[in-house]
């Protein structure tokens, strides 16, 4: 019996009845650019209400940030996470008449992807994204280190990399992407030894990263530590649909489990490359990106190619009835 594909058409967002499945999934830091849903804020009043409950939440205007920068500001971790949070969940918001299936998100995306889920609340997840920020910026400026891009050679092989590199400093696999393109995370000194021996290994890149710290790595244990604490306070639902984890790539729906895997995130890789292909094994035909920015479109088409992929960024990327007076 063949299988029809779903698609996130534009305008009407047409999803055939058929054994196929759809995803949804968010994107994380690096997103963000100055002018971010300001089209929203303007022509859309459900938007607008939102944006300024977030302003009123975290006590400053995060907004006028998303709007105006400066891109130096914007870029700062602390401000950077809960600004694509906020994006993220107003697009999403216009997304609920479409049917999903499944949800992901990218480091960061991930507390987007639990909220469309049903499992944390809008007003919590905003908190816990401003304070993940701030720990993670905090933690970057206690204990220097940087990432670096690795493309061109298989996961196994960089992992042997950084094994060997470790006598240098601390490094680790942090972000399997896709497919030949990882990210490493640690010192300056086990990074840049990583580099050198990725670059000896035939990397057709290996790349230090523009960031604030060594994310998803162990030098972000204070960061953990302190997220871990607000984390046992906060109230996490089980999820209405399966949300597909960063540390272990598997669809996860329990409180308890989300909320240790929430814990586990900050220092573990993020296996997005794995996660994709684990949605489509699980049914996923069509993807659409809720949030700024489009690397997770991209990412997607090189992991799964024969899957439809759409993004929803922009007040052009909704039809004119989704979009209230």
């Amino acid at each position: 019996m063949g299988r029809s594909v779903a698609s996130l058409e534009r305008p009407g967002f047409t999803f055939e009845k058929t054994l196929s499945k759809t995803a949804i999934v968010f994107p994380g830091q690096g997103s963000q650019y100055v002018g971010m849903a300001s089209d929203l804020y303007s022509s859309d009043p459900s938007s607008r209400q939102m944006m300024h409950q977030a302003d009123k939440i975290l006590g400053f205007p995060l907004t006028k940030l998303c709007f105006e920068g400066p891109e130096e500001e914007l870029r700062q971790t602390r401000n950077t996470q809960p600004a694509i949070f906020l994006h993220s969940i107003v697009v999403a918001k216009k997304l609920d008449h479409v049917r999903c299936d499944m949800v992901a998100g990218h480091s960061l995306g991930e507390y987007s992807a639990l909220v469309f889920a049903g499992a944390l609340s809008f007003e919590d997840g905003l908190r816990l994204v401003r304070l993940r920020g701030d720990l993670m910026q905090k933690a970057g400026e206690q204990q220097r280190g940087t990432m670096a891009a690795i493309v061109g050679l298989d996961p196994a092989v960089v992992e042997a990399i950084c094994s060997q590199a470790a006598s240098a400093g601390v490094v680790q696999p942090a972000n399997y992407n896709s497919p030949g393109q990882l990210v490493v995370s640690g010192s300056v000194g086990g990074v840049q030894k990583a580099m050198e021996l990725a670059k000896q290994q035939g990397a057709k890149i290996a790349k230090e990263l523009s960031v604030s710290g060594a994310f998803h790595s162990p030098l972000m244990e204070s960061a953990k530590e302190g997220l871990h604490k607000e984390l046992d306070t906060v109230t996490i639902n089980d999820a209405r649909k399966p949300v597909y984890a960063n540390v272990t790539a598997e669809p996860v729906t329990k409180a308890s489990e989300i909320r240790r895997l929430l814990y586990q995130q900050l220092t573990s890789p993020v296996r997005w490359e794995e996660t994709i292909s684990n949605m489509v094994r699980d049914g996923a035909t069509t993807f659409g990106e809720a949030g700024p920015g489009k690397v997770l479109q991209g990412l997607v088409k090189r992991i799964a190619g024969n899957v439809a992929v759409s993004g929803f960024d922009k007040l052009s990327d909704f039809p004119a009835e989704r979009i209230s007076r």
